[in-house]
């Protein structure tokens, strides 16, 4: 091993001497293959959205086989992040990547041909690690190629290729799960071309040099952190329904998941290449950008994951409607993000854009606190595009403060550390909320009925009015009405509490160079230091 100083986990290496910048033309060549991979990865979560009623329906599930049919994804996702970024130090970035994409064919191919809920949810675990790779490796190698000050004229291309995921997703899917021909298991049988082609624009255009080194993975801090958050998200999802609040189990899965959060941080402080390194919370802007993208993750994956639900079960609509139904808040945040990240580039100024986003999230997520069974679509409309505009303006915005300042030696750590919260926060709020989701159903359901409904709540499957009369019908709408409700009014305060964090974070000018470029910048200058 080479006594130079290498590049940290996740960075993009550079050659000895001054890496090039990269031409537009080259940035945009390489982002081709990488925005196929993370609209692939769009695409898997997005497409079953609207289907996941119908799909729970017909493999006889519950409402809590519908919260982990989500949850297990994310808690992969969340879960591979990190160890993704280390793989990222001692492999080919490009390799990774299509190696992720790969898992996705893989989880896609073996969720199309499941029979039961299990088998589902194995087969969304394995999407998840695909998804893990996409997060980890996308955005640190946008940040290898691209300085901070440009970022934000490509962020518009990030923002369309998730508009069109996000959009695209759910009306596929609605539409699959509509031609009785079809049906629900192309959802996930669809997105397997889109991977095999992002595979091979990737081995086209992907051009990165690639520096290996000894680099020891924690597989002691992985399993803690893995078996920690699984055993609270175990907490948020059954308790309540399963279990009461104040009950032994709550006692023994909430220690058990503290102690093993506790054991995993004592084992990333000793070892020399922990999964999340605990020195980077020492940068302030780092620390405060993991905080808010955690508290933007509950607010927002929590709250909207049911949207789709609230607009089929509780509006009567088909999964096709459902999908055009989401279509204000993405057009926000598209917009938004675009817009946004222009501004960004021609200025140099940030900090505003996040405040603003902040707020306007908090406002969105206040008004979605009002809906019922009863609300228009013009209303929800407007609803919807405020909280995506605030979304927009926040979410990769979080992700630009902290690679800003950081070292290009400390890109993929910071970066992987922003995702993984981030997704830790979806997972969490997704488990948690949809448990409330399940428990405020069951009484509203037990109000209807006059006490006839079980209060079991995640017991009970997700209904299909179609089969139900007219009077049982008003009743299921009007309980999911007045859930989703809740829903959001719980996530308010939490997309709040990140725009707290946001006001503490210090503005700093945006640097004009890429990763790579400041990457043998300061490994010349460490040599130099050795002499």
């Amino acid at each position: 091993m080479s006594a130079a100083v290498t590049p940290e986990a996740g960075t993009a290496g550079a050659p000895e001497g001054a890496a090039p910048a990269m031409t537009r033309r080259q940035i945009l060549q390489a982002m081709s293959g990488l925005m196929a991979g993370m609209f692939v990865a769009i695409l898997a979560s997005t497409v079953v959205s609207n289907a996941l009623p119908r799909i729970i329906a017909d493999l006889n599930g519950t409402q809590s086989s519908y919260t982990w049919v989500v949850t297990a994804e994310l808690l992969a996702m969340t879960a591979t992040v990190p160890i993704w970024g280390k793989l990222s130090d001692l492999y080919d970035k490009k390799l990774l990547i299509q190696l992720s994409l790969s898992m996705f064919v893989v989880g896609s191919l073996v969720a199309g041909f499941s029979h039961s809920v299990g088998l589902l949810i194995v087969s969304r675990v394995v999407q998840g690690i695909g998804a893990g790779g996409l997060t980890a490796l996308a955005q640190v190698v946008m940040a290898a190629i691209i300085p901070p000050r440009e970022l934000g004229r490509y962020s518009g291309i990030f923002g369309a290729v998730f508009a069109v995921g996000t959009v695209a997703g759910p009306l596929i899917g609605g539409v699959l799960v509509d031609t009785s021909w079809l049906g629900w298991r192309w959802c996930f049988f669809i997105g397997v071309p889109f991977a095999l082609l992002a595979i091979v624009l990737l081995q086209l255009t992907l051009r990165l040099p690639t520096v290996r080194r000894e680099v020891k993975i924690d597989y002691l801090g992985a399993v803690l952190i893995m078996s920690g958050v699984s055993a609270l998200l175990l907490w948020v999802t059954l308790a309540g329904n399963r279990f009461d609040w104040a009950s032994w189990q709550t006692a023994a899965l909430v220690t058990a998941g503290v102690v093993l959060l506790l054991a995993a941080v004592l084992v990333e402080s000793k070892v020399q290449e922990p999964i999340i390194p605990l020195d980077i919370f020492r940068n302030r802007t780092v620390a405060l950008t993991t905080v808010a993208s955690l508290l933007v993750g509950v607010a927002m994956f929590g709250g909207t994951v049911f949207l789709s639900q609230y607009f089929q079960i509780s509006l009567g609509k088909t999964p096709t409607a459902a999908g055009l139904m989401s279509l204000p808040m993405i057009l926000g945040l598209m917009i938004s993000t675009t817009v946004a990240g222009q501004i960004i580039s021609a200025r140099g100024k940030w900090k505003g854009f996040l405040i603003a986003g902040g707020i306007i999230m908090t406002a969105g997520m206040g008004l979605l606190s009002t809906i019922s069974a009863d609300s228009s679509f013009g209303l929800l409309s407007v609803y919807m595009v405020v909280l995506g505009v605030g979304v927009g303006m926040l979410m990769q915005n979080l992700v630009l403060a902290a690679q800003n300042d950081v070292p290009a030696s400390e890109l993929g750590a910071a970066t992987s550390v922003l995702s993984f919260f981030r997704s830790l926060g979806g997972a969490i709020g997704t488990s948690a909320l949809g448990a409330v989701l399940s428990h405020r159903v069951a009484s509203e359901m037990a109000k209807g009925f006059g006490g006839a409904a079980d209060n079991g709540g995640a017991g009970h499957g997700v209904p299909d009015l179609s089969k139900l009369p007219e009077p049982a019908r008003e009743i299921v709408e009007h309980a999911y009405g007045v859930a989703t409700a809740d829903v959001f009014l719980i996530g308010a305060p939490f997309a709040f509490l990140a725009l707290i964090a946001v006001l503490f974070i210090k503005e700093k000018p945006l640097k004009t160079q890429s990763g790579m470029e400041r990457l043998a910048q300061e490994n010349a200058a460490a040599v130099e230091s050795t002499h």
